[in-house]
């Protein structure tokens, strides 16, 4: 498609956000309650896009819930329609289910989320705050001298704008911060996943299990959980071990039918029709973080292996500390303030690593299969700078 370059708009903020997920819009929402002039730019048809969709990653732990509470969105959470998630069955290190319920849980339930309707009314609450919102997509970051230029596409021109900080909180994709930094990868997990319709034929009855099942199985590990969409079904390994017939809708159900405890929540579900989506599932994170004129937030800065549970977790606190930390740059703080970010982002990296291998590392019953025995013993960290580039 050709584009047209249009001159600057003239508009300029002191901060443009890239990237509408939870990361993204809480960062604005920080920076608007601040009075400072948050422009949110994602590629979503307007800022309370709620199209149906799903991911994986759509499990809200219990330990979300004071930082929301915190941030006034837990009224959000639970005027919306997520379904309350009540523990983890697990098949790992045996064939047998462990229950590990959130009953004690001194935060109570997490909750299993309608993901769109959860990111809306993050956006929601940023533009209630005052943050400006732009569909469009950020196709280049320049810094001039003291100013971040930013070049978006909106339909088929490129607009420019100025900021004093550019946010970036567009995901794995990284728009910005892979131009800028090294990202590093920790192995080479990816998910096949799908979403199998929620009604239930033959007069058969409704699916009341709320707990999420991970089961591993010789060439990595299988886990479905219900959202209000439907069952969510996702099969993990690497990307060099994944079955060529995962690729397709009977080869997905065959290999899914194979599970010991997987298969018996998909009784009465209606098989998807088409083909499951492929998403990267490996660790993933950025050295450095930030820069000047610039921050990484979210999956841009520091993404997770799907067993951590912790995704939306650490999207929603890594974008309100960017906030701040970018709030306090814009005071005049800026070494110290992205010290302290970083040191931040260490220690929640650091405590990801040791959970990952002390997890992998219960799961023994397949040491000579590629998949595990790649991660036999895995203590050394693989997304330390100047290891595995991505």
């Amino acid at each position: 498609m050709n584009t047209r370059t249009t001159p600057s708009t003239g508009e300029r903020f002191e901060v443009v956000v890239a990237g509408g997920g939870p990361a993204g819009a809480v960062a604005a929402l920080v920076l608007a309650r601040t009075g400072r002039r948050v422009l949110l730019v994602d590629d979503h048809a307007d800022p309370s896009w709620t199209t149906a969709r799903f991911t994986i990653g759509e499990t809200l732990p219990p330990a979300a819930r004071p930082l929301l509470h915190d941030l006034g969105l837990w009224p959000h959470v639970t005027a919306d329609r997520h379904l309350r998630s009540t523990g983890i069955l697990a098949s790992w290190g045996s064939p047998e289910l462990y229950d590990r319920s959130d009953v004690l849980d001194p935060n109570g339930h997490g909750r299993h989320l309608d993901r769109a309707r959860f990111d809306a009314s993050l956006r929601s609450a940023a533009l209630a705050a005052g943050t400006e919102f732009r569909r469009a997509t950020v196709v280049r970051h320049h810094t001039r001298g003291s100013e971040q230029q930013i070049l978006l596409r909106r339909g088929g021109a490129i607009e420019e704008l100025l900021c004093d900080w550019v946010v970036d909180a567009t995901g794995r994709r990284c728009i910005i911060g892979r131009r800028r930094a090294a990202r590093h990868r920790q192995d080479r997990l990816v998910a096949a996943y799908a979403l199998f319709d929620r009604r239930m034929p033959h007069g058969r009855g409704a699916d009341e299990d709320l707990r999420t099942l991970v089961e591993a199985v010789p060439g990595g590990w299988w886990y479905t959980v219900r959202i209000p969409a439907g069952r969510l079904v996702a099969h993990l390994t690497d990307a060099d071990l994944a079955p060529p017939a995962l690729r397709t809708p009977t080869g997905f159900l065959a290999h899914a039918a194979r599970t010991l405890h997987l298969r018996t929540r998909l009784d009465g579900y209606v098989p998807p029709p088409a083909a499951p989506r492929w998403t990267a599932a490996h660790g993933l994170r950025l050295s450095p973080t930030a820069g000047a004129g610039w921050l990484a937030t979210g999956d841009a800065a520091l993404a997770f292996d799907p067993l951590s549970s912790q995704g939306i977790l650490t999207a929603l606190h890594t974008g309100a500390h960017a906030g701040h930390t970018v709030d306090l740059c814009l005071r005049g703080t800026v070494t110290e303030a992205l010290t302290e970010y970083t040191a931040f982002l260490d220690g929640i990296a650091d405590a990801y690593l040791g959970h990952h291998a002390y997890y992998y590392g219960q799961e023994r019953r397949w040491p000579a299969h590629p998949f595990w025995k790649r991660r036999i013993n895995f203590s050394v960290s693989p997304m330390a700078p100047g290891q595995r580039p991505a």
